[in-house]
C-alpha cells in the first residue's frame, strides 16, 4: 500500500494523540509520548499541528514525528512495524530529504524508537549516534512513599506559581501564564497535572507537569525543576515522588522520563525517588 506523509492538520491532533495513547506500552521502547505534544501546545494549537508529521498507510497512521525543532525530529512508530522495510525506507527517505518537508537542511538530528529499523537504515546512510540520554523508570504497581512536603495541583488561579518555578528552574525559559493557559486549553492536558511543591514556610520550590497514557500504560514526567535558589535540600527528589503518586492515582503503570547522560544530578535525583536508570539512548544526526 502507498505510504502517504503529511503536516498534520489541528484536526486530526485528536486521532494522533489516540494512536500515541495506543502505543505506550510497557513492552515497546520508549517512544514519543502524548506529553510531548502535550508540553508543546504551550505554544498554541495550530503551531503544535504545524510541528506534527503523520505517516499513512491504508488510510491508518504508522508513524508520528515532532519536530522540537526545525533541525531535530522525535518519531515514533507503530510497534508492530518498527521492523518494517517498507515504511522505515520511506521515513528514510523523508527525513533525509528537506524538499519531503520534515527537516530543513544542514546538521539535523533524527530520535526514534531503539532498535527500530530506521535507525540502522540512517547508519548505513552515514548519520551518527549523537551524545547519549538516560531513560528512568519506576513501577507503579507498589506504593509510593509521601513526599513529606505540601504539594498543590496547579489550577488557573496559581499559574503564576507554577510558571514562575519554570522560569527560575531552566536558564531562558519562557514558559509564561499565557502559555501556561495555551497548554492545559490543549487536548492532552485532560490526562495531565501541574504540581507545585512549597517548603514548611509555603514559598514554591519545585514544579512539574505529569502526563498519563490512560489506564494501565505509561506516564511521563515534562518538565521537572527546581528553583535555582532551593537547591540541594532534597525538594526534587520529593517533586519526582510527587509525580509518581499523581500518575499513580491516574492509573499509570510506571512513571518515566529521560535527562542528558552528563546531567549526572538530575539522575541521581531521579533514582533517590525510586526510579532506575535504564539502557541509554541516542539521536542520529547528519552533518550539513
Amino acid at each position: 500500500m502507498v505510504i502517504e506523509l503529511r503536516v498534520a492538520g489541528a484536526a486530526e491532533l485528536g486521532e494522533v494523540l489516540g494512536v500515541l495513547r495506543g502505543w505506550q506500552r510497557e513492552d515497546v521502547p520508549l517512544q514519543l509520548h502524548p506529553g510531548d505534544l502535550g508540553w508543546f501546545w504551550r505554544f498554541g494549537v495550530e503551531r503544535t499541528a504545524a510541528a506534527t508529521r503523520i505517516w499513512r498507510r491504508g488510510g491508518e497512521i504508522v508513524a508520528i514525528g515532532m519536530l522540537d525543532e526545525p533541525d531535530w525530529l522525535r518519531l515514533s512508530i507503530a510497534p508492530d512495524a518498527q521492523r518494517d522495510e517498507e515504511l522505515a525506507q520511506r521515513i528514510v527517505e523523508d527525513v533525509s530529504a528537506p524538499a519531503a518537508g520534515v527537516l530543513i537542511e544542514g546538521k539535523v538530528y533524527v530520535e526514534t524508537p531503539m532498535g527500530a529499523l530506521v535507525q540502522d537504515l540512517l547508519f548505513k546512510d552515514g548519520w551518527n549516534a549523537d551524545v547519549p540520554w538516560v531513560p528512568l523508570r519506576r513501577d507503579l504497581g507498589d506504593p509510593v512513599p509521601d513526599p513529606g512536603l505540601r504539594v498543590g495541583v496547579i489550577g488557573a488561579e496559581e499559574a503564576h506559581e507554577r510558571t514562575g518555578v519554570q522560569r527560575a528552574s531552566f536558564d531562558g525559559s519562557t514558559f509564561t501564564d499565557e502559555r501556561w493557559f495555551a497548554m492545559s486549553d490543549g487536548l492532552p492536558y485532560a490526562d495531565a497535572r501541574c504540581l507545585v511543591l512549597r517548603n514548611k514556610i509555603g514559598e514554591s520550590v519545585a514544579a512539574a507537569t505529569v502526563w498519563s497514557a490512560g489506564e494501565g500504560r505509561p506516564g511521563y514526567i515534562e518538565p521537572m525543576g527546581v528553583h535555582r535558589l532551593h537547591r540541594g535540600r532534597g525538594y526534587g527528589t520529593a517533586m519526582v515522588l510527587a509525580c509518581a503518586r499523581a500518575l499513580q492515582e491516574l492509573g499509570s503503570s510506571s512513571i518515566y522520563t529521560v535527562t542528558p547522560a552528563t546531567n549526572v544530578g538530575a539522575i541521581a535525583t531521579y533514582q533517590a525517588a525510586g526510579m532506575q536508570a535504564l539502557d541509554e539512548i541516542r539521536a542520529q544526526y547528519r552533518d550539513a
